[in-house]
């Protein structure tokens, strides 16, 4: 019997004896594509290397934290610094106020910001807060948005506005779910009616401006706009989910690109997390004085985490803000991008693939639909097993998208012209091959 070769099976067969599914996080285990999983055993600027040595031009970029590239050298001097300080102290430090500053600073919709270590935990805290601060219990979520995994948040939309979502996963109580609205992203009747309904109870809406879990969907901007004037009208909080989006589609995160087509706008509270870590476990979320005194020590409402504000990563983040605040590096970050899924499109359409396609800063997405889709049921239209035919022929070719239809992408500064140029022929072979 010939023996096992591949390092990534080897891995992944130990990996499943000992972690659910051989994996920390669903995505991870190919699930939805098959095959097995890349063990990663380094990375250095746009690549990454497998178990077996295979290197890869790298589309994920760890969900998004690595807008710089891998092992960006400012960054890699900054935690290695920290490190020799202490790995954790359970006590503030002077980078906890300067990661404050800079974020609140680069972000007018916040005069404060708490630190903590992930974006569900963001996502959790900022939920809490805008119902202690309203005094109400009902939220509205939007299908194909997702802000981890907090029970109230895994939540699918129920059969009607009337009655409220149905739980998304095993272990939590529907009467955890019973105060979560969820409806169609980007329906303003939907929005004007669950508003009409239940307005007065309502404490936040909590959307991903541009949803990067149903690949890559903007929020128009009359939706945007109507979200916007019916929480003003109704005393609910607009809550931004920019995990992924902040600082990685804009310097002043997607809010900031909405700010320059409805006059004033700005959210109530905003989630931020991944590139504000660079790579380090750190998440924050933040809005206005008088809603975030409402916080414990301050106010009652309680929040608390031994690493947030983390020294590590807090060095991580400020070193990466540093990098991306440097005139001109949202610009060339955004033709790269561009460059990317321009020629997408166009290899393949050239190929009579059907496929659309769009990208903002870092950030993009594609779908084998002849027109970007604005909602989740629109999304769900494309072909699953034409999408793993393509995520498959280009990882053979040495190119890494994310394993899973329903998931954004991401390109880094460190990403050259020849890396997109290989890129769009690996495309081309592979969508030749799904023609044939």
């Amino acid at each position: 019997m010939t023996p096992n070769t591949d390092r990534n099976e080897e891995l992944f067969e130990r990996a499943r004896q000992r972690i659910p599914g051989g994996v920390n996080s669903p995505v991870r285990a190919f699930r939805a594509v098959g095959g097995t999983p890349r063990f990663v055993q380094r990375a250095q600027g746009a690549h990454f290397w497998d178990a077996n040595g295979q290197r890869y031009i790298d589309y994920i970029g760890s969900w998004g934290p690595m807008i710089l590239g891998h092992g960006h050298p400012a960054v890699v001097e900054a935690v290695q610094q920290a490190v020799l300080d202490g790995f954790s102290f359970g006590a503030p430090t002077e980078r906890e106020v300067q990661l404050a500053e800079a974020i609140v600073h680069l972000m007018p919709s916040m005069d404060m910001v708490r630190l903590v270590s992930s974006g569900t935990e963001a996502a959790m805290s900022a939920l809490r807060l805008a119902r202690g601060a309203t005094g109400r219990k009902r939220i509205i979520k939007f299908e194909g948005c997702y802000h981890g995994h907090a029970d109230a948040l895994l939540v699918k939309a129920g059969s009607g506005l009337a009655t409220f979502g149905n739980p998304t996963s095993a272990g939590v109580p529907p009467e955890v779910a019973q105060h979560t609205v969820v409806l169609e992203y980007n329906h303003i009747g939907q929005l004007e009616e669950a508003f009409a309904l239940h307005g007065s109870d309502i404490a936040c809406l909590m959307i991903e401006p541009i949803a990067g879990n149903m690949n890559f969907v903007r929020a128009s901007v009359p939706f945007m706009r109507r979200c916007r004037e019916l929480c003003d009208q109704h005393g609910a909080l607009l809550v931004f989910d920019e995990v992924m989006t902040g600082f990685r589609v804009a310097l002043g995160g997607a809010q900031s690109l909405y700010a320059r087509q409805i006059p004033g706008f700005r959210p109530d509270l905003t989630v931020l997390g991944k590139v504000i870590g660079g790579g380090m476990p750190l998440a924050a979320f933040g809005g206005p004085r008088a809603v975030m005194e409402q916080l414990a020590p301050m106010g009652p409402v309680y929040q608390a985490g031994t690493l947030s504000g983390n020294p590590v990563a807090t060095a991580c983040g400020l070193a990466t803000l540093e990098q991306v605040t440097r005139p001109g590096f949202y610009e060339a970050l955004a033709a790269r991008t561009r460059a990317l899924a321009d020629g997408l499109a166009v290899v393949a359409r050239s190929e009579g693939i059907e496929f659309s396609a769009d990208c903002e800063g870092g950030m993009f997405g594609f779908f084998l639909l002849p027109e970007l889709p604005q909602d989740y049921r629109s999304v769900m239209r494309t072909d699953a097993a034409r999408f793993n035919a393509l995520f498959h022929g280009l990882l053979e070719r040495g190119v890494y998208i994310a394993p899973a239809l329903y998931e954004a992408g991401f390109v880094s500064a460190a990403h050259t012209d020849d890396d997109i140029a290989t890129t769009l022929e690996a495309a081309r072979e592979v969508f030749a091959s799904m023609r044939a």
